[in-house]
């Protein structure tokens, strides 16, 4: 489904990944882990148009995508979660939603993904008529999620969904992320500091450090790593 081939980003004269390669294949979870400053968000940025490549290809679906607008990008079925969530802290619940659903015209469409992100988050129905600023912060990280959806991507970009957010809830958005992957065929790339959690709901892997993969395999396989183990789930 989608194919980083030799991606090289910058910001300035800073190269932020240097020359990195990812594939994703149809209903996957991928997640990339890493520490802080690796270049996980800017793989995401990279991928959905906000900081564009300045070398290297990105293809989704056959179509190469490095250089289009976002908004084109999410037209053509990839949507992200921002870290840190950025939802519009002065519109309501249902107004954020609507906003996810700005490209679209299948107004049933729309309809019927209102009440599945409802059901997915049922506070989100009890608050739709309240501003998104007022939340909780894991009400907000339901929010921007269930925004994301109302756009039904085929890829879901998720950048530190757990980013802040008390362990009971960590669980509980953890939880939602593998039955969106499994009830909507949606490919999931998940990037997260919280490594333990994310190899637990992924089926592969990437380990990023300083702009370059250092590895990659099945979730399981680097849950087990001895180098992955010590320096990225504390063990």
């Amino acid at each position: 489904m989608l194919e980083l081939r030799n991606v090289e980003t910058w910001y300035g004269n800073i190269q932020a990944l240097k020359g990195i390669s990812i594939s994703v294949n149809p209903g996957e979870i991928i997640t990339l882990i890493g520490a802080n400053g690796a270049g996980k968000s800017t793989t995401l940025m990279s991928i959905s148009g906000l900081t564009p490549p300045r070398r290297g290809e990105i293809i989704f679906e056959g179509q190469p995508i490095s250089g289009r607008a976002p908004d084109v990008i999410v037209a053509m079925g990839i949507c992200q979660v921002p870290e840190g969530r950025h939802i519009f802290p002065s519109l309501t619940v249902a107004e954020n939603l609507d906003m996810g659903a700005f490209l679209r015209r299948d107004r049933l469409g729309i309809k019927n993904d209102l009440e599945y992100v409802f059901d997915l988050f049922p506070i989100l129905a009890d608050r739709r008529h309240q501003p998104g600023g007022t939340l909780s912060g894991g009400e907000q990280q339901m929010l921007a999620i269930s925004r994301a959806l109302m756009a039904r991507p085929k890829l879901l970009l998720l950048d530190e969904p757990s980013l802040g957010l008390a362990p009971l809830v960590v669980r509980l958005i953890f939880q939602i992320i593998r039955k969106i992957n499994q009830e909507n065929e949606t490919t999931i790339f998940l990037v997260e500091q919280n490594a333990h959690m994310a190899l637990q709901v992924a089926h592969r892997g990437y380990v990023l450090e300083n702009g370059e993969i250092l590895m990659e395999g099945t979730a399981d396989t680097l849950l087990h790593s001895d180098a992955v183990r010590q320096a990225y789930l504390g063990l």
